[in-house]
């Protein structure tokens, strides 16, 4: 059981006048990877409340995700708040949610999202819209329980998913 927590960066969700339907698509689709939500809530766009949240969140949960304020207008601080945090940044996740977007829309090309750790979790940027959520959520989904695998060590032999199968 992937024990997660969802963070919803938005000025208006946080004061009731938009309902968070990107949580919900996350939470739908975390069901795939056998995901147990421990965490949820909905937060303006204040960096030095993004950082605190991720902090307190990495103490209960493997995996952390965000949506929402992974844009270019000014109140967009999710990827620095997240970069504050994590120790370790894994790119290839940003560069395969903006590969993924682009196959969908150019502005997939304004996506500034991380993906990274901090201490022993998993911590994925993802947007504000439901249909980026899925678009993104869906290229990194399957490799989610292998990371955590690797964070926890828990994971011992990468090659083994590798090995090319010998067909008789």
């Amino acid at each position: 059981m992937i024990r997660t927590a969802i963070l919803t960066l938005s000025d208006k969700g946080s004061r009731g006048e938009r309902e968070d339907k990107s949580g919900e698509v996350i939470r739908t689709m975390l069901q795939q990877i056998n995901s147990s939500i421990v965490a949820y809530e909905i937060i303006p766009d204040e960096k030095d409340l993004i950082i605190k949240k991720l902090r307190e969140f990495s103490g209960i949960a493997d995996l952390i995700v965000t949506t929402g304020g992974t844009g270019v207008s000014p109140r967009d601080v999710t990827p620095e708040a997240t970069r504050a945090v994590i120790e370790k940044e894994l790119p290839g996740f940003g560069e395969a949610m903006r590969m993924e977007g682009l196959k969908h829309t150019p502005r997939a090309m304004g996506s500034r999202a991380v993906a990274g750790i901090y201490q022993q979790t998993l911590i994925i940027n993802l947007p504000g819209s439901p249909k980026g959520v899925e678009e993104n959520l869906s290229v990194v989904l399957p490799v989610i329980p292998h990371t955590i695998g690797l964070i926890k060590g828990k994971v011992s032999d990468c090659a083994k998913d590798r090995e090319p199968h010998v067909h008789k």
